[in-house]
C-alpha cells in the first residue's frame, strides 16, 4: 500500500502529494480552434494518470476577456466558450475522479476583470450598491495617484476613472481592478463562489496571488528598496522591484479571511487549498498562511528563481524549515509564469548533462518535506521556447520587451506527436502560440516507448516515491551544511530515517556516509549513478544516493 493511500485514509491526501499543473490554453485542442480546451484535457487524462501524480491543477478556464489569459475573470461561475462549457468541466471532474485523480482549480480572489458586472456597476458612481466593492481613492491635490504603489507588471498600480473622478487599484494589469475585501459583502460573495465549485465536485483550489487580497486602508506609501544591480551593473527593469511592499499586500486582515475560507473547506472532507504567495519575506508569509485553520499549503517564488546552486538551496530550505514549523510547503520549480526549469536551472551545462540533471531536481522535490507541483511539459524535459516578438501574446512581455520577454516561452503548446502531425499534435490549425521547433523531438509519442526517456524517468521516480513508507510524508528535515556543490539532507520519522545526497555541481564529488546510516539500505532509483565505497559516497555529476535505515 502506497504512502498516499495511507494519507488519503487520514483525510490529508495532500501531504507528500504530487500535483500536475495544466495550463489549458496550451495542453490539448479538441475543437480545432488553436486553443486548448476542457475536452482536450479530458482526452489526455489517461496520460496524466500514467505519470503517477495524485492531482491536477487546472489554470483558469472561467469566462474572461483574456487580457491576462483568464486571470482577469468576468464570471466566476461559468466557463469561457474558448474552453467549452460547464458540462465539459463536469466531464473532466467525472473522468479524473474515475482515474483516482483529484481536481484543483485556480481561484482569483484579489481582483476581477474590468468587464466583470461588479466592476461595471462599481465604476458608475460613488453611491451605487457596489460602489465599495473595489479599491477606490481620491487623487492627491495635484491630480496624481493616491500613493506610490507599483503594479507587479510595472508602472503605477493606480488607474484613473473619469466617471467617478477617482483612481482604482490594479496590482497587475490595468484591466484587473482589485476587489475590496475589507467589505464583508465581497467576502461573502467570494466564499459563495468557492462553494459553487465545491458543490460541483472540485477537490480544492489554488489561490492565485492570495496575499494581495487585502491592502492597508491607510494607503501609506511603500518605502524605497535599495536598488539591486544586475551582473551588468544595471538596475531592475520592473519598477515593482524598487520598493518594499509593506502596505499593498500581506495584510493581517487576510489571515482572518483565510480562516473563513478554511471553515468552508472543512465542510467538504478531503478538500484542499494551496496558496501562491510572493513577498519580500515569503517564508514568514508561508508560515502564517499555512498554520492550523488557514491554508493547507502554500508555495512561493523561491524555487522559481534563476538561482539553483547547492548553497542557495541549502539557505532556502533551511530558512523554510526554521520559519514554517508546522506549516506545509508545496515545492514548485516551474509554472506558467517563469522560464522553464530545464533552461533556467541548467545554464552552463551541456545538453547531455542538462538531461541528467532534470530527474535529479525531481528527486530533490520528492524527498523534501512538503508536497510537489509539476508543470506540464517538465516530464518531457521541455526547454524554454524562444518566441519571436511578432508572436508574443503576453502583455507583460510586450510591455517590457526586449529586456524582459514575458511568460510566453513557458506557455507554448504541449508536443504530443512527432510523426508528421502538424503543430506536434496539439492542434490541426495554427495555435495561439507556435510550437517550439526543439520541442518536436521531445514529443510524448517519441518518448513513450523509450525506457530511458525523460518521460519514463519521471514515471519511474513518481512510482518509486509512491511506494515509499507513509511515514516519510511528515518526517522532519535537516539540511547538512556541506559548503560545496552537494545538496545533502536527512528526513527523520518515527521508526525510520532517510539520507539524501545530490550532486548539483559540474564535477564528481564525495562525502562520508553518517555513522547512523552504516548498514542502511541503498534505495536509490536506478536512474542515478553513484556508489558507496566503505563509508564514502562517490557521486558523479548529476549523481545521487538515497539511504534508508530502520530506527525501531
Amino acid at each position: 500500500m502506497s504512502g498516499n493511500t495511507i494519507i488519503e485514509n487520514s483525510g490529508e491526501w495532500w501531504r507528500n502529494s504530487v500535483i500536475y499543473q495544466i495550463y489549458p490554453r496550451s495542453f490539448c485542442d479538441a475543437n480545432g480552434d488553436g486553443i486548448g480546451d476542457l475536452p482536450g484535457i479530458c482526452q489526455k487524462l489517461d496520460y496524466v494518470k500514467s505519470l503517477g501524480v495524485d492531482a491536477i491543477w487546472i489554470s483558469p478556464f472561467f469566462k474572461s476577456p483574456m487580457a491576462d489569459f483568464g486571470y482577469d475573470v468576468s464570471d466566476y461561475r461559468d466557463v469561457d466558450p474558448l474552453f467549452g462549457n460547464l458540462g465539459d468541466f463536469d466531464q473532466v471532474i467525472e473522468k479524473a475522479h474515475a482515474l483516482g485523480l483529484k481536481v484543483i482549480i485556480d481561484q482569483i480572489l484579489s481582483h476581477t476583470s474590468d468587464q466583470h458586472p461588479w466592476f461595471e456597476e462599481s465604476r458608475q458612481s460613488r453611491d451605487n450598491p457596489k460602489a465599495d466593492w473595489y479599491v477606490w481613492a481620491d487623487a492627491k491635490p495635484d491630480g496624481s495617484a493616491p500613493n506610490n504603489w507599483m503594479s507587479n507588471f510595472g508602472g503605477s498600480a493606480w488607474r484613473w476613472c473619469t466617471r467617478r473622478r477617482q483612481y482604482y487599484l490594479t496590482n497587475f494589469l490595468k484591466e484587473q481592478p482589485d476587489l475590496n475585501l475589507h467589505n464583508p459583502d465581497v467576502q461573502e460573495q467570494l466564499l459563495a463562489d468557492l462553494k459553487f465549485w465545491l458543490d460541483r465536485g472540485v477537490d480544492g483550489f489554488r489561490l492565485d496571488a492570495i496575499n494581495h487580497a487585502f491592502h492597508n486602508q491607510s494607503l501609506q506609501d511603500n518605502p524605497a528598496r535599495p536598488v539591486k544591480l544586475n551582473k551588468d551593473g544595471l538596475p531592475p527593469v520592473n519598477s515593482y522591484e524598487y520598493q518594499w511592499h509593506i502596505h499593498d499586500k500581506s495584510q493581517p486582515e487576510n489571515l482572518v479571511f483565510l480562516q473563513r475560507v478554511r471553515a468552508l473547506m472543512d465542510q467538504y472532507p478531503n478538500s484542499v487549498t494551496v496558496g501562491e504567495v510572493g513577498d519580500d519575506n515569503t517564508h514568514k508569509i508561508m508560515a502564517d498562511y499555512t498554520t492550523e485553520h488557514r491554508l493547507h499549503m502554500a508555495y512561493s517564488f523561491d524555487l522559481l528563481s534563476e538561482e539553483c546552486s547547492a548553497q542557495f538551496l541549502r539557505d532556502t530550505l533551511e530558512k523554510n524549515r526554521r520559519v514554517i514549523e508546522e506549516g506545509w510547503p508545496c515545492w514548485s520549480i516551474s509554472n506558467h509564469d517563469v522560464p522553464r526549469s530545464f533552461t533556467r536551472w541548467n545554464k552552463g551545462f551541456d545538453a547531455e548533462t542538462a538531461m541528467a540533471r532534470a530527474p535529479l531536481f525531481l528527486l530533490m522535490q520528492l524527498m523534501l518535506r512538503g508536497s510537489v507541483c509539476l508543470y506540464q511539459g517538465e516530464e518531457l524535459g521541455l526547454p524554454e521556447a524562444d518566441v519571436a516578438f511578432e508572436d508574443l501574446q503576453d502583455p507583460y512581455g510586450i510591455n517590457l520587451w526586449p529586456e524582459f520577454k514575458g511568460r510566453d516561452g513557458c506557455r507554448t503548446p504541449m508536443p504530443w506527436f512527432n510523426g508528421g502531425e502538424i503543430n506536434a499534435g496539439f492542434s490541426k490549425v495554427k495555435p495561439w502560440l507556435p510550437v517550439a521547433e526543439p520541442h518536436y523531438h521531445l514529443a510524448a509519442s517519441v518518448q513513450e516507448d523509450d525506457e530511458h526517456s525523460m518521460l519514463n524517468s519521471f514515471r519511474t521516480l513518481l512510482k518509486w516515491h509512491a511506494d515509499l513508507s507513509p511515514a516519510l510524508a511528515t518526517a522532519q528535515q535537516a539540511i547538512a551544511d556541506t559548503g560545496n556543490d552537494l545538496l545533502v539532507f536527512e528526513r527523520t520519522a518515527e521508526g525510520e530515517s532517510y539520507f539524501v545526497a545530490l550532486n548539483l555541481g559540474g564535477e564528481a564529488a564525495s562525502l562520508p556516509l553518517p555513522e547512523k546510516f552504516a548498514g542502511a539500505d541503498d534505495i536509490t532509483p536506478a536512474l542515478f549513478a553513484g556508489e558507496l565505497d566503505g563509508a564514502e559516497i562517490h557521486l558523479p555529476v548529476a549523481g545521487a544516493r538515497v539511504f534508508r535505515v530502520q530506527t525501531r
